[in-house]
């Protein structure tokens, strides 16, 4: 598997420094835009992204299409105040030939054809999503799974039946050693006991086979006290802390089966979590709607309460729900998302800087490319596990008997199924094949594909733009504050 190690050239176009960074991943084209007063180029073949004063973002619009004279005469003419001469643009070509044959500029797609053997590759499971309850004691008016219930199916997992799931990603991790395990709900800390107990298996497991469980946990806080903090402290690699934001949002989305607001339930102990974990190893995460388009504000808020590594994302649901996201909503989503990140990059010189979960790229390595290319595994890699032992793709189909994959005692039985899921990538995807984004997001989500489409190869459009939109500003950011650096 292909990784990438941090690529800085430097081009004396115009006198303007060009500065690059090449990651793991490869695209199919050159993707350019301007934000917050920087040019943007992103190779996509290579996924160098390269910061360039105006004259050089001009110049590769035109490479490819126009000869050098022609380029030179456009240029000459635009630029005729600024005295913009022959011979700096000759420096100019010469730098952007370099970085061609560098192979950080203009270059080709070199992994299209290995997805054909993806089919027949081993299929390792190396994470769990585990539905320790089918429960839930908030009635949050956006929840896939209808209030935590999924479609009245009220169920705690039992021990034994846990047990067996984590048999099961061992016996199928071949030699992978880091195994991951979710516990989710509902909520959770409904079945907080049986959490503990399958914590302590899995820790009996780990020398016996070579393998490490890292276990996180996804709650919405209105059980946490003390003990299970501590516990979760010692145990869990990561902890995932459900809160939309502000009061007024939060209370309204995410009320009580009575009808009352959490947010003064939980904000308190979520704090005492952050701090606890020194502001590591966890997620405040939110959801915004077309009630909250001014979302921004949410992860300020968030951010004003303490909290240094959020996660507010748009919500997935039919047009028919009145929260859903609307194509008319984007724009100021847009217009939202530039706004956080100029907020970002000024709260981080002023040294209270936070992370946000969707802005958090890495150019400097990440995940190899084929792991780019495959996304998040689900159907293959990851899988849920209902209460009862039944295994599905991921946990936003479960209780789609269509997706019923097998159960932790029988193993996968549906392996149709499962060879979908393994062909689920970019280059499946119509849309995706030319997209810029397409190995950062990965094809986007399958159960919001098939939600909106039933398809699991057909994007989610909305999702898509916003996507899109977040790469560019996390993009910009990197300019940003290397710049200052």
């Amino acid at each position: 598997m292909q990784k990438s190690n941090k690529v800085l050239s430097c081009v004396g176009a115009v006198g303007i420094r060009l500065k690059s960074w090449k990651i793991a991943g490869k695209k199919e084209m050159i993707h350019q835009y301007k934000n917050n007063g920087y040019n943007i180029v992103l190779d996509v073949n290579s996924g160098s992204v390269h910061v360039v004063d105006d004259v050089a973002y001009d110049v590769i619009s035109m490479y490819e299409e126009k000869g050098k004279e022609e380029i030179t005469k456009i240029i000459c003419n635009k630029y005729c105040d600024e005295g913009i001469t022959e011979e700096e643009l000759k420096e100019l070509f010469h730098d952007l030939e370099q970085l061609k044959e560098e192979g950080t500029l203009f270059t080709e797609d070199t992994y299209k054809e290995g997805v054909i053997d993806f089919k027949q590759r081993q299929t390792v499971v190396k994470a769990l999503c585990l539905h320790i309850a089918h429960a839930c004691n908030l009635s949050c008016r956006y929840c896939f799974a209808g209030e935590g219930e999924y479609k009245g199916d009220r169920s705690l997992m039992s021990f034994e039946v846990g047990k067996k799931a984590l048999d099961f990603l061992v016996e199928n991790s071949g030699s992978r050693r880091n195994l991951e395990v979710d516990f989710f709900g509902g909520e959770p800390l409904l079945n907080f006991e049986v959490v503990r107990q399958l914590v302590a298996y899995g820790r009996s497991l780990e020398e016996k086979y070579d393998k490490h469980f890292r276990f996180t946990l996804t709650t919405n806080g209105v059980l946490l006290n003390d003990d299970i903090i501590e516990f979760a402290n010692q145990e869990m690699d990561n902890i995932v802390l459900s809160i939309d934001g502000r009061k007024e949002v939060h209370d309204h989305m995410r009320p009580n089966k009575n009808g009352d607001g959490s947010y003064d339930l939980i904000l308190d102990k979520f704090k005492k979590v952050a701090e606890s974990r020194n502001q590591q190893k966890y997620y405040v995460r939110g959801t915004f709607t077309h009630h909250n388009l001014d979302f921004v504000e949410d992860v300020l808020h968030l951010a004003d309460q303490g909290f240094e590594q959020i996660s507010v994302e748009p919500v997935v649901a039919g047009p028919e729900e009145p929260y859903a996201i609307r194509e008319e909503d984007i724009p100021m989503i847009c217009e939202g998302y530039d706004r956080l990140a100029q907020e970002m990059i000024k709260r981080k010189k002023e040294g209270r800087g936070f992370h946000f979960f969707h802005y958090m790229i890495d150019l400097t390595g990440g995940p190899c490319v084929y792991k780019r290319l495959s996304g998040c595994g689900s159907g293959t890699e990851y899988l849920a596990v209902t209460p009862w032992g039944d295994l599905y793709p991921c946990h936003q189909f479960v209780g789609n008997e269509d997706f019923l994959l097998g159960n932790v005692e029988d193993g996968i039985v549906n392996t149709e199924i499962r060879d979908q899921f393994k062909l689920c990538n970019v280059y499946a995807k119509e849309e995706c094949r030319s997209c810029f984004a397409k190995f950062y997001c990965s094809g986007g989500c399958a159960a919001n594909a098939f939600n909106m489409h039933q398809d699991i190869n057909k994007p989610y459009e909305i999702g898509c733009q916003l996507q899109k939109k977040r790469i560019e500003c996390a993009l910009m950011m990197q300019a940003a504050l290397s710049a200052e650096d």
